[in-house]
């Protein structure tokens, strides 16, 4: 079996990691923070000293890192995949950044006859613990081809977006609707109990609604309403992919100006309140408090 490498083995990086040597696949793992390689280690992955040892030893290597200047840094950087890696070799990257950043690390790896695939991750932690994540795909069909075992290894959704770039741009879409509607939660939410309403009450009328979303049936239940603010996905990675999502809006002459609101309220979040660590559901509390009323819960 052709040796994977895998770069970046933070909160979602690790688990993912862990479920391709479970399922068999042969890997080769990095971080710069070494303390995070001993579980993968105790699996049975190799842990490297350097980016640069993994690009050497892997045909696949695949990136995890928190935003663009560490996806250039790892890929064209000194010592980097692209100066240590070999002709034929493919690179994955899962991380959420700027589209641009996509174009040129791609557009890098094909003039020195390497394949290029972006797969940003859709879902939470807990779906990279349990090897349910999903993955929006930009590659080319031969190279879709390549990457499935690996994508089906750590997710149960694995969906063709488009040629490379087309994975990055649909995960900003989602994320960008997802915050959005977190907004609008958080507003609601803040506007029932100004009314004096029974969140729970107010919960089931929405609910047979059209107004209902995933956010507010599934994932707040589970968290902000329960007073969980513990990190599934941070509102400073929200903020950063609201940002990547209107900052490119801007450039293609796009409105956006729900999203811009968006960007500036979980930028609030994180300077007044600093919630940038706290879960993505925990934009209720600050809106909430603004209006000086008590945190969204549910009795």
């Amino acid at each position: 079996m052709t040796t994977t490498g895998f770069i970046g083995l933070g909160a979602m990086g690790q688990p993912m990691a862990a479920n391709l040597v479970r399922k068999g696949h042969d890997l080769i793992v990095y971080d710069i923070a070494q303390d995070r390689t001993p579980p993968l280690r105790d699996l049975g992955a190799v842990v490297a000293g350097s980016v640069a040892e993994v690009a050497e030893k892997a045909g696949v290597v695949m990136t995890m890192v928190p935003d663009s200047p560490q996806v250039e840094e790892v890929v064209l950087g000194p010592g980097g995949i692209l100066e240590s890696g070999a002709a034929g070799q493919l690179v994955m990257d899962m991380s959420t950044i700027a589209p641009e950043t996509t174009d040129r690390v791609a557009m890098a790896l094909q003039a020195a006859g390497r394949a290029f695939v972006d797969a940003p991750v859709g879902r939470l932690v807990t779906n990279a613990e349990a090897g349910t994540s999903l993955f929006m795909v930009g590659a080319t069909e031969t190279d879709f081809e390549r990457v499935r075992p690996l994508l089906e290894a750590m997710g149960d959704t694995v969906v063709h977006c488009g040629g490379p770039g087309a994975g990055i741009r649909s995960k900003l879409v989602n994320n960008f609707l997802v915050m959005g509607i977190n907004q609008m939660n958080a507003e609601a939410l803040a506007l029932a109990q100004g009314f004096g309403l029974d969140l729970a009450t107010t919960l089931k009328v929405i609910g047979g609604t059209t107004a209902s979303n995933g956010q507010l049936s599934i994932n707040w239940p589970n968290k902000v309403l329960k007073g969980d603010l513990s990190p599934g996905f941070r509102i400073r990675l929200a903020h950063k992919d609201v940002a990547l999502a209107v900052d490119f809006a801007r450039k293609m002459g796009i409105p956006v100006y729900a999203g811009a609101i968006v960007r500036e309220s979980l930028a609030m979040a994180m300077a007044g309140e600093d919630y940038g660590e706290k879960d993505f559901s925990g934009i209720a509390d600050p809106v909430s408090r603004l209006a000086n009323l008590p945190p969204p819960r549910l009795s």
